[in-house]
């Protein structure tokens, strides 16, 4: 079992949905992300049900990919908490711009929220007692960032750092730089006094030097051949969808990527347009074969 302070709760979740962090305390209560619209009702039960009742005074976003923030509209309404979000998406939040929040570009839905304020790299929070600072943390997603606590020497990577990896590296897809700011963010955790992490997605763990030499591992094989991120992500945009949607016929899933941008951009790294058919086929065949989704016919459901 990891030690953590008395004041801070993980909650690990399954995939659709991003873990969450609540810490309670004299000071107020606050969650870090929210998981997918789709399980926010199980995402508020968790709350209440840790919180009694207590109120949920804030909710924090490491960054805005609906894994980590689909929650934020229910507890809004729920609980009239303030939200913080990276400061670089505040914008396209105001507006509530799908494409820019990247929502449309992976085919994945959240409800529309608002905020109360912006954090960044360099800022503080006082959290469940303790003071956490705020860093940077591109390469999975330009925006993203972490939570680093000296005292407790915990580090709330999100989707930075895993256990066995980190998250997909979304910005290489469209032609813009991700790996080497990934590599930056690897060195920069190296660098810091950490016994705990706590990821995105996954149990916390303790080894953080086996965990950067894996993801270090890791980077080195996208890096080798680019072609490999976007297979990577293709395959897990294709499941994440079937996993919310339980079931769709393959010509949808077709038609939805030629229309959601970054499974288009996935999609052409590895083949003309117009092999995106034959394309798509052999991927949901390997998915089949790997377990990951089941095919009858022409449809396609999540296991």
């Amino acid at each position: 079992m990891i030690a953590l302070p008395a004041s801070m709760t993980v909650f690990e979740r399954g995939w659709l949905s991003s873990n969450n962090v609540l810490f309670a305390s004299d000071e107020g209560t606050a969650l870090i992300d929210t998981g997918y619209v789709s399980h926010a009702p199980q995402t508020l039960a968790l709350v209440r049900h840790a919180l009694g009742a207590r109120k949920l005074d804030l909710i924090v976003n490491t960054h805005l990919h609906s894994d980590h923030c689909g929650g934020n509209a229910l507890l809004q309404r729920t609980y009239a908490c303030n939200t913080l979000i990276p400061q670089s998406e505040a914008h396209a939040v105001r507006v509530w711009d799908e494409e820019a929040l990247t929502f449309h570009a992976t085919a994945q839905r959240c409800d529309r929220f608002t905020f109360d304020g912006t954090i960044e790299n360099g800022a503080t929070l006082m959290l469940g007692d303790f003071e956490w600072s705020v860093l940077g943390a591109p390469g999975h997603d330009p925006h993203s960032l972490m939570l680093y606590c000296a005292e407790a020497r915990i580090l709330i990577s999100a989707d930075a750092l895993w256990e066995n990896g980190f998250g997909v590296i979304f910005p290489e897809l469209e032609g813009e730089s991700g790996f080497a700011e990934e590599r930056a963010v690897l060195d920069l955790i190296a660098q810091l006094d950490v016994d705990v992490v706590v990821p995105g997605h996954g149990a916390p763990f303790t080894d953080v030097a086996r965990a950067l030499d894996v993801a270090a591992s890791r980077l080195d094989y996208l890096c080798a051949d680019p072609a490999r991120n976007a297979k990577n992500a293709l395959k897990v945009l294709i499941v994440f969808k079937l996993m919310d949607v339980r079931s769709m016929p393959f010509d949808t899933l077709l038609a939805m990527t030629a229309s959601a941008r970054a499974m288009r951009a996935a999609a052409n790294a590895l083949a003309a347009p117009a092999q995106h058919r034959a394309l798509l086929e052999k991927i949901v065949g390997e998915l089949a074969r790997g377990g990951s989704l089941t095919v009858e016919g022409d449809m396609l459901s999540a296991v």
